[in-house]
C-alpha cells in the first residue's frame, strides 16, 4: 500500500519566508549588478556547497577545507578577468576534479567537486553567454518549483514520492512545482524573446528539479542530518537552498550551448 502524508502546517513560515525573500534579492541583485558580482556570488556558494559536501561525507575537515580551496581557485579561472567560458573550461574542471579525487583519495570528494562544479560553471555561463533573461528565466523556474511543491504538498498531502529517499515528499508536491513552473515559464514566453519551448521545458525541469532535491535529502539521510548546515535561517545550508538548481543549471546550460535556447 502507497504510503500517504496528511496535510500539515507550514511550520517556521515567516522565518522561512523572509530568509527566502532576502536570498531571492541577493540573487537577483547580483545578477543585474552584472559578471563580477554574480561570479562573486557564484563562488562564494560553491565553497560554501563543497565544504558542506564534505560534511555530509564524512570526510575529514583538513581534506574538506582543502577541496574547498581548490574549488574557489579553479572558480578564478571561469571569472569575468578571462575568457568566456568554453569546452576547454569543462574539460578542465573534469581533470582538476579527477586529480581532487587521486589527491586525496576519495571519489565522494571528486564526485562532489564535478557536480558542484560543473553546475557553478553552468549558472555563470548562462549569465555571460546564455544573456540575462535566460538566467532569470532559470532561478525563477527553479524557485516556483520550490514554491509550489511546498504548499501544495503541505496543503494536499497524500501518497509520498519517495520516502526511503525523503519523508516529506509528496506526489501533489510534484505536480505543484511542474505546474507553477510552467506557469512561470509561460509568462516569460510572453513577455520575452524566449521561445515556447521553455513551457514544456519548465515542466520537465520542475521534475529535475525535484530529483536533485531528493538526491540531497538521501544523502542528508545517509548523514543523519536534518540540514547541511546552519547557513541560513529557516532554510538550512547552501546545498539545502540550491539542491535543485544545480542539475537544472547544468541541464540548462547544455541546451543553451547546443542552441536550443
Amino acid at each position: 500500500m502507497t504510503e500517504a502524508a496528511a496535510p500539515s502546517r507550514f511550520r517556521n513560515l515567516w522565518k522561512r519566508t523572509a530568509t527566502g525573500l532576502v536570498l531571492a534579492a541577493v540573487a537577483l541583485g547580483a545578477l543585474f549588478a552584472g559578471q563580477w558580482p554574480f561570479w562573486l556570488l557564484v563562488t562564494a556558494l560553491a565553497a560554501a556547497m563543497i565544504y558542506e559536501w564534505g560534511g555530509l561525507m564524512k570526510e575529514p575537515r583538513r581534506k574538506t577545507l582543502s577541496v574547498t580551496i581548490v574549488l574557489i581557485l579553479l572558480m578564478v579561472l571561469f571569472s569575468p578577468a578571462y575568457a568566456p567560458i568554453d569546452q576547454a573550461d569543462i574539460v578542465t574542471a573534469a581533470a582538476v576534479g579527477i586529480v581532487v579525487g587521486l589527491a586525496f583519495w576519495s571519489a565522494r570528494l571528486a564526485g562532489g567537486f564535478l557536480y558542484i562544479g560543473l553546475a557553478s560553471i553552468a549558472i555563470i555561463f548562462l549569465r555571460e553567454q546564455g544573456g540575462l533573461v535566460l538566467a532569470l528565466w532559470t532561478l525563477a523556474m527553479v524557485w516556483a518549483t520550490d514554491i509550489g511543491a511546498y504548499f501544495s504538498g503541505k496543503t494536499i498531502g497524500g501518497p509520498k514520492l519517495a520516502p526511503q529517499f525523503s519523508p516529506n515528499k509528496t506526489w501533489a508536491g510534484l505536480i505543484g512545482g511542474i505546474a507553477c513552473a510552467a506557469l512561470v515559464s509561460a509568462g516569460f514566453a510572453l513577455q520575452s524573446e524566449l521561445p515556447l519551448l521553455i513551457v514544456p521545458l519548465g515542466a520537465l525541469f520542475a521534475v529535475v528539479a525535484q530529483l536533485g532535491d531528493l538526491y540531497e535529502s538521501w544523502l542528508k539521510r545517509r548523514a543523519d542530518v536534518k540540514d547541511s548546515s546552519n547557513l541560513f535561517p529557516g532554510h538550512g545550508g547552501a546545498l539545502d537552498r540550491l539542491d535543485g538548481l544545480l542539475p537544472v543549471a547544468i541541464g540548462v546550460a547544455g541546451l543553451s550551448a547546443a542552441g536550443w535556447l
